[in-house]
């Protein structure tokens, strides 16, 4: 039986352009690419260099911490550029696909029949544990460390995210091998899957503890679900893993066959026919963008708008991701008293009651831009955070010992909690225009750090 969790602070933001009901099988794209930059505290080692040849599952770099975390080509063909930053710092390794999309044998798993340290290495070997990753510092998890539990969250409550039931009818078969695998590596602790009040579909999961989660967003941050089901302190490890990947990591093990890929949302004002796209993993957006994004004017997102990396319209699909955004960019001039800040603005969002919007119905959608609104100003307390941030947490009493670096006081206020998607609604409504989930960002970096 199921266990029921009502979130009551959050909210939601009611944009414009929600995907259809529909699937489209994407284009196969030329080139594919994995960015370190997508795997936070990484140090990248190569393992091939431009005009090798590879197969779908042969690594192209490794983390230097752990040689042991091989992070792998999603498709067969050349490496054709590895792309570089300022001190060399590598940002991009590029694939040029080709057309036989052969695999590198990795020869097929019955997960649940495997030992814990026989499944590590074949998760290990077959490229697939960057799809783990932990809390306390929101990184890839260390294979080396034993988790207290292992967290799935079974939907996204951000701005326009994927239906997860939508996106997940057709991959259960996968999806329960996976969290067959999942279970032994939990090595006997519990396997928690959170899905949406509604969800009829991952709620027919079997082998996991199962909680139904209701409110507004961030409900579907696996942050706000650890804390209200076993909540982390200071020197324990646990591990999450999103529910497209749970379903990747059982194709794989059970194909023997590095197949990778998500079923992508396209969402946003500017998308001319809002749907879903079946993408591997790290796909050049080019075919889909330039069919989709009917304007130059805008804003891509890969990713959601609050949390989200802004993309050119050739680039790439992060590796976490399942939703592509574009939205307006907010650079046109406005006239005050029709557009600006002297307007009714019956077509603006505000959670402050700014404006009268907040008395029409639920179902308003809203065509937002990418404009802050202002520039950063002094941080003072306001009680705003507080509305918006569903932890039993000071957010910015803890911001502050971030910013002040007092380690003590950050663990006190339990910063090992959060990671920066929980701090990005406060992001949103913050007077101060704050970066917050930058500065929790470098809170976490300092505490690894040090620890």
């Amino acid at each position: 039986m199921s266990k029921s969790i009502k979130i009551r602070k959050g909210a939601d933001i009611r944009l414009a352009g929600e995907a259809q009901l529909k699937i489209d099988q994407a284009d196969t794209a030329d080139v594919y690419a994995l960015r370190p930059p997508n795997f936070h505290g990484l140090v990248p080692k190569l393992c091939v260099k431009a005009g090798e040849q590879v197969k779908a599952g042969e690594p192209l770099f490794f983390d230097k911490s752990n040689e042991n975390i091989m992070f792998c080509s999603p498709v067969s063909g050349e490496v054709a550029e590895v792309v570089r930053g300022e001190k060399r710092r590598i940002l991009e390794v590029r694939v040029l696909a080709d057309r036989s999309n052969d695999y590198k044998d990795m020869g097929a798993v019955k997960p649940s029949s495997l030992k814990l340290d026989d499944l590590k290495a074949k998760m290990l070997d077959a490229g697939l544990w960057p799809f783990m990753r932990q809390r306390p510092y929101d990184i890839v998890a260390n294979p080396h460390e034993q988790p207290k539990a292992i967290f799935i969250s079974g939907f996204d409550s951000a701005p326009l995210a994927p239906d997860a039931d939508f996106v997940m009818k057709d991959k259960m078969a996968d999806f329960q091998a996976g969290i067959d695998a999942l279970k032994v590596l939990a090595d006997g602790k519990k396997v928690h899957l959170s899905y949406k009040k509604g969800s009829t579909v991952l709620k027919a999961t079997q082998g996991v503890e199962l909680h139904e989660i209701d409110g507004p967003h961030p409900a579907g941050n696996v942050g706000v679900q650890i804390h209200h089901i076993n909540p982390i302190n200071k020197g324990e490890v646990v591990w999450y893993v999103n529910y497209q990947d749970v379903a990747n990591i059982g194709r794989v093990l059970t194909s023997g066959k590095f197949d990778i890929h998500r079923t992508v949302a396209f969402t946003g004002a500017n998308m001319s026919d809002a749907k879903y796209y079946n993408v591997r993993i790290g796909a050049c957006l080019k075919k889909e963008l330039t069919s989709q994004v009917n304007t130059s004017n805008t804003r891509i997102i890969s990713g959601n708008v609050l949390t989200g990396e802004t993309i050119a319209n050739d680039g790439f699909l992060g590796y976490f991701d399942q939703q592509v955004t574009a939205i307006p960019e907010g650079n046109e001039p406005l006239f005050m008293l029709t557009k600006g800040w002297l307007s009714l603005g019956f077509d603006k969002f505000s959670l402050s009651k700014s404006y009268p919007t907040w008395i029409l119905p639920k179902n308003k959608k809203f065509n937002l831009t990418t404009n802050s609104n202002g520039e950063e100003r002094a941080f003072v307390v306001t009680g705003q955070y507080e509305k918006v941030f569903p932890f039993d947490i000071y957010p910015v009493q803890l911001v502050k010992s971030i910013l002040v670096n007092d380690i003590d006081r950050m663990e006190q206020l339990g910063i090992y909690e959060v990671g920066p998607e929980d701090f990005a609604l406060c992001e949103y409504v913050c007077t101060s225009k704050i970066d917050v989930q930058n500065i929790v960002r470098n809170g976490l970096d300092v505490l690894r750090a040090e620890s």
